[in-house]
């Protein structure tokens, strides 16, 4: 028998005693949950999508390109519905990157009417929807809900004061503009006043994050679709435009049950969003 230690490793007798910590070591604190981190907005585009969502928004987009070529409708007319569509579901869905598809779908939507000479359309959304945008890409984004992705903003409601005071800009604005288009030779002035003053309130209450929204929403795709329905009556061919206000008036049915759940089941208005937020 020598003096040598007997080595420890694979077919000893003698097991490795096991590590313990340095005899200075604090204590360790227990290990907790780990918080689950948001998800950047690109992951959260399209999650927590319902099946009825996904179907819906799958069969708008397959029926616009079937009357795409059915029709012989322009390319800008296709790519304005199905830029809108995306636009106006991610909206109902409290997403941030609505504005993205909204940034396409104004900008087109713009020139459409153009052509058409709805002039109240075409300065609502080439003078006002377009730079709205922006704002409410920045609003939005300073207002992501925690509890959900990055892309997912939170939602709230007018106060009832609030909402008369919005009713009567409303029924004001509308009278005043029909003059204003009237005078200035556009056709169907007062239903092109409607859409255009509900549009830019609206949009106001959208990007401050208010669900009354979807209620003008409704009110200005139903006129919206009686505009376009005169078109094609005349002779054109903006079947498109038929089709995506239809789809917005589905979607905007949706938003309005959707976003009762976002808010809150009680009107109310919080003492930190009483300005623009």
């Amino acid at each position: 028998m020598t003096g040598e230690a007997e080595p420890v490793g694979k077919g000893s007798r003698r097991p490795a005693a096991p590590a313990g910590p340095p005899a200075d070591a604090a204590p360790s604190a227990p290990a907790g949950p780990s918080p689950e981190p948001t998800l950047p907005a690109w992951r959260g585009l399209f999650a927590g999508w319902a099946p009825f969502e996904i179907a819906w928004l799958a069969v708008f987009s397959i029926v616009n390109v079937w009357l795409f070529f059915a029709w012989d409708d322009t390319w800008i007319g296709l790519l304005t519905s199905l830029t809108g569509m995306l636009n106006v579901v991610l909206v109902a869905k409290g997403k941030i990157s609505n504005y993205w598809f909204g940034l396409v779908n104004v900008s087109l939507y713009g020139w459409t009417a153009y052509g058409n000479q709805y002039y109240g359309e075409v300065m609502l959304n080439l003078g006002y929807f377009l730079p709205m945008q922006v704002v409410g890409l920045y609003l939005w984004r300073r207002n992501v809900d925690p509890t959900k992705t990055a892309d997912d903003v939170r939602a709230r409601w007018l106060s009832w004061r609030e909402r008369w005071l919005w009713l009567a800009v409303s029924v004001a604005g509308t009278a005043g503009y029909a003059v204003v288009l009237e005078r200035l030779g556009g056709n169907l002035p007062a239903f092109d006043s409607a859409s255009t003053v509900l549009s830019v309130i609206a949009m106001i209450l959208m990007v401050r994050r208010v669900a009354e929204q979807w209620i003008l929403w409704i009110a200005i795709d139903v006129v919206s679709i009686y505009l376009w329905l005169v078109v094609l009556d005349e002779g054109g061919n903006e079947v498109s435009m038929v089709v995506m206000w239809s789809a917005y008036l589905v979607n905007a049915i949706y938003g309005m049950w959707r976003w009762k759940g976002l808010a809150g089941a009680e009107p109310r208005v919080e003492p930190a969003e009483r300005g623009v937020a």
